[in-house]
């Protein structure tokens, strides 16, 4: 088969990565919710909107609580 000039055959990439990089907050409420979230792919179906509503609500309380005066901006 022969390349046609007018669609150019795109590069491969150098590397892929084998797995996304993980984020983290430094929050550790936050970052509990964020790898719950992360393992839903290893639950049922069915428990995936008990783990959102319960993400839904830890998150709110996280934003509710006064910022520490002591941290860093």
């Amino acid at each position: 088969m022969s390349e046609d000039p007018d669609f150019p055959v795109p590069d491969e990439p150098e590397s892929v990565p084998s797995e996304p990089e993980r984020v983290r907050t430094g929050l550790p409420a936050v970052d509990e919710v964020i790898v719950a979230i992360e393992e839903l792919e290893d639950r049922p179906i069915e428990e995936h909107v008990g783990v959102f509503e319960t993400a839904h609500e830890r998150l709110r309380r996280a934003l509710d609580e006064p910022a520490d005066p002591d941290a860093p901006a």
